[in-house]
């Protein structure tokens, strides 16, 4: 380990298989990340990772030289996964890596069940991006946080000051044009989850961009450059930044080797000689070897569309391989006889289930029929008063407002809260945090929070979110939002543990793997019993979430192409449209973020219509199910609102109560339940 005024400093590099280890172990860094054959966020290549004997051999011969090793086990998992997951823990154990690189919470929540003992590391998929999560995580034993790439450089020595936590920082290599762990869209359109390490691009498609009636030849428009911090290594050191990560795992030890000598040599050189030291020696070998173009990203603020690669990468196409990763497609329709083989999965997997809960194997409990009996609960997501009073007039049980409001609207004030309170009836009023929190929006919630009577609870999508919820007076109830990516019963009961009461299941689920989750929420995992919480989860039936979540904003592409910017800072609705010509819409939210543009939302072509299923799905135990179709006209919305009320009442009858149902955008979508005959891959 290096140091630097008493402080430590370490180079990771990345291995990709034992053949590069073996020569990125002897090049000039402090330690190195590798990942097995299965659970980690690189699995394209069947040549890469690590078999367990290789895994082993590799910790050996890191020991030898004196470097540090850590284990990526850092994707989603599914309730399928969670038994060779346990598996593959307690082997970890037995190697005794220095760290885990850990995303799924259902890690840590196994390594307590099997009383193991390993460190862990936040990975950047867990978008660790205030102080409140960074305190909780340094709490629940995690050592060091991936900060997520939209923070400045500059907030980690504010953030180490106050947190005592180690922060890793990228510092070289690709990077994803959306907010850790929050790009669904792969997942979505090919059923390949960018969370679960399959992930196919589709950020790196040719889009045009149409706004109106005007169209902006803006080619690959989400294709971001390289991260390249090479100059900065003193701004690095300076602001506390522990540990400098290289991307690469699925680069040749060829392009790896001088790259991370040069950061290693440069690290060297700063720590001898400060005063003399020459923070250009290598850029332009850099340079001259780079694969896309380079960039700061959001080290030191937010690049906008300078960030965005213009390269073709050596080989003719766009793709430093030559070889694309994916090509425009229709999203997964929902077919009359798509329709049929998913009701038909269903009921075989329902089937199942009663000779499981009749054979007290596993997964025991009351059978699917009889977990079956019980109302389904509605909610609704909506953007404005209007929507929020429609729902509470004609009987939703549970209304969240919002909080990521789409330009032109703007966020709910507080006098708007309270007269929706007041009105509310039967129903629950929800107050939801934005995807992405920073320290001073979280605490203008804390604040705000103090002084709102009767909000029934609150939607999170962090840790830190849950931390600040705990603290208002009358702990009101609290509910994970589906940004928080949970699809196992492992991960849910650790959200639980931490003050949770429910939870959206993550959109990227399959089939199989939701009928999975939700019996293993009724009947337990390994003997634990987690009886009744099959009443936790929520499943979005209809609309569209978020698909991907940007700090980089496309509408700037309009005005800086025309110059004739609608002056209504981004209201309304921009359209990428990819090579088929599809056209995936994208909003503005009217939060400040890091400026007062607001964030963008990437949402799906087709809205999400699982409707039909209703029946099932209460069969096989869900409780509460939601709407997420806030955008779309009131006449429309309505409509949709008026739809699932029905279907609530009368789940039996869903598929012909559907049957008839004229889609209000471009057509019925079933997602990932779409993209293969049994629901997985």
């Amino acid at each position: 380990m290096r140091y630097f005024n008493g402080r430590p400093v370490e180079l990771l590099a990345p291995a990709g298989n034992f053949a590069i280890f073996k020569e990125i172990v002897n090049a000039n860094c402090d330690a190195v990340y590798i990942g097995g054959k299965r659970f980690n966020m690189r699995l394209h290549r069947k040549d890469f990772n690590f078999s367990n004997e290789e895994l082993a051999g590799a910790i050996g011969l890191a020991r030898e030289k004196g470097k540090k090793i850590y284990i990526t086990v850092n994707n989603v998992y599914t309730e399928g996964d969670l038994p060779l997951l346990e598996e593959y823990l307690v082997f970890l154990s037995g190697l005794k890596p220095d760290a885990l690189l850990v995303q799924d919470l259902a890690v840590p929540e196994l390594l307590r069940k099997l009383g193991l003992s390993l460190d862990m590391h936040a990975s950047v998929m867990m978008n660790v991006h205030n102080l409140e999560t960074m305190r909780f995580l340094a709490e629940k034993g995690f050592s060091r946080v991936v900060l997520s790439r939209e923070l400045p450089l500059s907030y980690a020595r504010a953030a180490a000051a106050q947190t005592g936590m180690e922060f890793e920082y990228f510092v070289h290599g690709d990077m994803c044009v959306s907010h850790g762990g929050q790009c669904l869209y792969s997942g979505m359109l090919f059923g390949a989850s960018s969370n679960q390490g399959r992930c196919l691009k589709p950020c790196r498609w040719d889009f045009q961009i149409e706004r109106g009636s005007h169209h902006y030849a803006t080619r690959f428009p989400l294709a971001v450059k390289d991260m390249c911090l090479y100059e900065y290594i003193p701004e690095l050191i300076h602001n506390r930044i522990s540990s400098f990560k290289i991307e690469g795992r699925m680069r040749e030890a060829s392009y790896l080797l001088p790259l991370v000598n040069a950061y290693g040599d440069a690290i060297d050189r700063y720590i001898e000689d400060p005063f003399s030291y020459d923070r250009f020696k290598e850029s332009e070998f850099l340079y001259r070897n780079r694969k896309r173009d380079l960039s700061t990203a959001y080290a030191f603020g937010r690049p906008g569309l300078s960030n965005i690669n213009r390269r073709m990468e050596g080989t003719g196409t766009f793709y430093s391989t030559g070889k694309v990763f994916s090509a425009a497609r229709e999203e997964p329709e929902l077919s009359g006889e798509k329709a049929a083989a998913i009701r038909e999965e269903m009921l075989r997997f329902l089937d199942k289930g009663r000779e499981r809960a009749g054979q007290g194997g596993a997964m025991q409990g009351a059978s699917p029929g009889e977990r079956g009996a019980g109302r389904l609960e509605l909610a609704v997501t909506v953007m404005n008063t209007g929507q929020a009073r429609y729902c509470i007039e004609r009987g939703v049980d549970h209304v969240y407002l919002s909080g990521a409001v789409f330009r032109p609207g703007r966020p709910f004030s507080a006098a708007e809260i309270r007269e929706l309170v007041a009105y509310k009836g039967n129903a629950k009023i929800w107050l939801c945090q934005g995807r992405m929190t920073l320290d001073q929006e979280l605490e203008e919630f804390q604040s705000a929070l103090e002084t709102l009577d009767g909000i029934d609870g609150f939607l999170v999508s962090s840790l830190g979110g849950i931390s600040a919820v705990s603290g208002v007076t009358g702990s009101p109830a609290c509910r994970g939002d589906y940004g928080l990516n949970i699809q196992n019963s492992l991960s849910w009961r650790y959200y639980q543990s931490c003050g949770l009461d429910g939870f959206t299941v993550s959109p990227e689920t399959k089939l199989g793997d939701t009928l999975m989750l939700l019996e293993a929420l009724a009947s337990g995992y390994g003997g634990e019993s987690d009886a009744g919480n099959h009443a936790a989860a929520e499943l979005i039936v209809f609309g569209s979430p978020t698909v991907m979540y940007l700090e980089h904003d496309l509408f700037e592409n309009t005005s800086t192409h025309s110059n004739d910017d609608d002056g209504n800072s981004g209201a309304g609705t921009l359209s990428l449209i990819d090579e088929k010509g599809f056209r995936h819409p994208v909003f503005r939210d009217s939060s400040k973020g890091q400026d007062s543009r607001g964030r963008n939302h990437v949402i799906l072509v087709k809205d999400l219509f699982l409707l039909p299923f209703m029946g099932e799905l209460a069969a096989a135990g869900l409780r509460r199910v939601r709407v997420e179709a806030p955008y779309v006209p009131r006449e429309q919305f309505t409509r949709v609102v008026d739809l699932c009320l029905a279907v609530r009442d009368d789940p039996e009858n869903a598929a012909s109560l559907t049957r008839d149902f004229t889609p209000p955008r471009a057509g019925f979508g079933a997602g990932p339940w779409a993209v293969s005959e049994n629901g997985r891959e």
